[in-house]
């Protein structure tokens, strides 16, 4: 074979493996033992080999054979994204070194050896480091922002699945973006110009959901009133997600069924079958499996559904995912209201640690609520809903003036009480049904001042020692509890206990 021609198999849109060899005889075995296995290949001179791996889209490996120069080490390195084979090259094992070098064919020529070799190729291809999908700036999809290994894995999946025709069941727990997978599905298939049609199985009473999925005939029923198109129809061409599957009762199974298999179907109060180009992506939160053996489901439906499961991960599954998700979050939140929050590390780090039962959407409200309460501030693990913090910091407390740490005593002292303007004597709220801390507050409102006067700040911080001390008792040391009971937060509480070295005595 001379330097300026190439060798080709017959190709079409596949993989080709490129064998780099000057060796005619030796290009040619290797050519029989490729077709033999089935693969396609190009042939091609060491000099020639740069030139062919100038576009390497369309390669599912490189063969190298023979005395292998120098440009082609140069070559491997250059090619990170390609998987080399090496075969009868003398100084194989150095190359080897090169962690795109996946292994060495050894000679003769073995079957078995060649095609574990190319499978491990196809593996290289399949766990390469990806940009990810382009997601769409639609809020809905920032579900899917994750580095995580189980979010990548269904980034990758919904590429696979996306431009073939075939059912998806999207498997997981509320919250997890079910319909975020299904609609970059949607997206990212042939059908993506066609409509999405969403529907959930569970939000509609049984004998209303026949209609909504196939529509009805003027007449059909009471109140009827015209002819109306079904789910089904308005997704002609596109996608219909089926959302809560599990929840559809077991007449309207038995109808879903006939339609998956043939493709047609008809109005309520019609006879005149309408044609279904619908692709269908079903999700569940519930174990349909399950509900197989219990009776529930339909097995048929069953398999007619999941022929491509994907299921979303939990939140407490990918934590690693949790700041670029509130990032993206974020980010969402301030384009709609105009104004966003941040989060300390120590903040995230608890958050982290939370289970999130409720997932993405668990996470989401949280930034809302956070927003309204600290909107353009940065939020602490003190400032967080007691439920998230896992993390115990210190709480901020600064000092202030004289003046105000008094006035502030005072408000916090008396917040719970409406005195009358002429009498003291009596209250009209009280701070707590306990009979000590209501007696103390008594005393205080009665007694009068002494002649020679009192130091008011320091009478004041002697009764807030007595309550502080009451509630405690009161409620075992549980600070939340006893914070609860004198209206106060339990950061605040606790601050104070330091403050008077107040402590729970040791039994």
């Amino acid at each position: 074979m001379s330097d300026s021609s190439v060798v080709k198999s017959v190709v079409t849109g596949h993989k080709q493996i490129l064998v780099v060899d000057n060796d005619a005889g030796r290009s040619q075995q290797l050519s029989t033992v490729l077709a033999f296995v089935g693969e396609h290949f190009i042939h091609c001179s060491q000099e020639q080999a740069s030139e062919n791996l100038t576009d390497n889209s369309h390669l599912l490996s490189v063969i190298l054979t023979g005395n292998v120069s120098s440009d082609c080490s140069v070559l491997i390195k250059a090619n990170p994204s390609v998987p080399f084979i090496l075969h009868d090259v003398l100084d194989a094992n150095e190359l080897s070194i090169n962690v795109n070098v996946i292994g060495i064919l050894a000679a003769p020529l073995n079957y078995a050896q060649l095609t574990e070799l190319i499978h491990h190729c196809h593996q290289y291809h399949n766990k390469l480091p990806r940009r990810g999908i382009k997601l769409n700036s639609t809020p809905l999809f920032r579900s899917l922002v994750g580095t995580s290994e189980p979010m990548s894995q269904v980034r990758f999946l919904i590429e696979q699945v996306a431009k073939t025709p075939a059912s998806v069941l999207v498997l997981g727990e509320s919250g997890t973006g079910k319909e975020v997978v299904a609609r970059n599905i949607h997206n990212l298939s042939e059908r993506s110009k066609e409509a999405f049609v969403p529907i959930n199985c569970g939000a509609i009473p049984a004998e209303l959901l026949e209609s909504e999925l196939f529509g009805h005939e003027k007449g059909a029923f009471t109140g009827a009133i015209s002819t109306r198109k079904g789910r089904f129809e308005l997704a002609e061409g596109g996608t219909l997600f089926l959302d809560e599957i599990g929840d559809m009762p077991q007449p309207m199974q038995v109808k879903l069924l006939r339609v998956l298999q043939e493709r047609t179907f008809e109005r309520v109060g019609g006879s005149k079958s309408i044609k279904a180009n619908v692709r269908i992506v079903a999700a569940t939160h519930q174990d349909l499996e399950e509900m197989i053996k219990e009776g529930s489901f339909r097995e048929d439906l069953y398999y007619r559904l999941n022929v491509f499961p994907i299921e979303t991960p939990a939140l407490r599954e990918r934590k690693e995912d949790i700041p670029l998700l509130l990032k993206e979050l974020l980010t969402r939140f301030e384009h709609e209201q105009n104004k966003t929050v941040r989060f300390t590390e120590k903040a995230i780090e608890s958050l982290m640690e939370h289970p999130w039962a409720g997932n993405v959407r668990e996470l989401s409200n949280l930034i809302e609520r956070m927003l309204i309460m600290f909107g353009d501030q940065i939020v602490d693990v003190a400032e967080l809903p007691y439920k998230y913090q896992h993390i115990d910091v210190e709480a901020y407390n600064p000092e202030y003036p004289e003046e105000l740490q008094e006035q502030d005593v005072i408000n916090e002292l008396f917040s719970g009480f409406d005195y009358d303007d002429d009498d003291c004597d009596e209250t009209e709220n009280e701070l707590t049904t306990e009979s000590d801390i209501n007696n103390a507050h008594d005393a205080i409102s009665t007694s009068k001042l002494p002649s020679d006067g009192l130091n008011l700040k320091e009478h004041l911080a002697d009764l807030e020692v007595s309550l502080i001390k009451q509630s405690l008792i009161k409620h075992d040391y549980v600070v939340a509890r006893a914070a609860e009971t004198l209206g106060m937060r339990r950061t605040t509480l606790v601050e104070k206990m330091r403050k008077y070295e107040l402590h729970k005595p040791s039994e």
